[in-house]
């Protein structure tokens, strides 16, 4: 069974989201092993300029980093990632099983995105939408996308 990490920086504090993550958490137990790795947010000023986002965008990654095993496959959600349909992301996690990988990280950084750093030693940039959402919704729809995965590749019947 692959293990699924979800990176995240920032927590979750309200229940409703809280609520979908538990469910989607429960419905992903029969595909893989999910681990959903919540790291602190960094404190953003008040007025911030491009070096103090670059400052806190590096603060974060190294946190990130520290979590990223050695011999698993990188997915950085970021504005400027690939786009996929179902179909197509459900066959992207099957050829990444396929090749060897029993660790797949998912990325999501904090407010001000993810630093270079991660988005340079990812193996793939990935992107829900050209809309900005908050990062904290970002992570129900990846859940949901991987469960639909999982659906998908096994065959199940899930709402298209």
């Amino acid at each position: 069974m692959v293990n699924i990490n979800i990176i995240c920086i920032g927590k979750l504090k309200e229940k409703y989201l809280k609520d979908a993550v538990f469910e989607y958490s429960k419905r992903l137990s029969k595909y893989c092993n999910l681990n959903i790795i919540e790291l602190s947010d960094e404190k953003i000023p008040d007025k911030i300029n491009q070096k103090l986002i670059d400052e806190i965008k590096e603060k974060e990654g190294n946190r990130i980093l520290s979590y990223i095993k050695k011999d698993s496959y990188t997915i950085s959600l970021d504005l400027n990632g690939k786009q996929y349909k179902s179909e197509e992301f459900s066959e992207k996690i099957e050829n990444i099983k396929i090749n060897g990988f029993s660790n797949i990280n998912f990325i999501i950084g904090g407010t001000l995105g993810i630093s270079k750093n991660i988005l340079d030693n990812s193996n793939e940039l990935i992107c829900f939408s050209k809309m900005t959402f908050p990062h904290q919704l970002i992570r129900i729809f990846l859940l949901e996308q991987l469960f639909r995965a999982f659906k998908i590749s096994n065959n199940e019947t899930y709402h298209w």
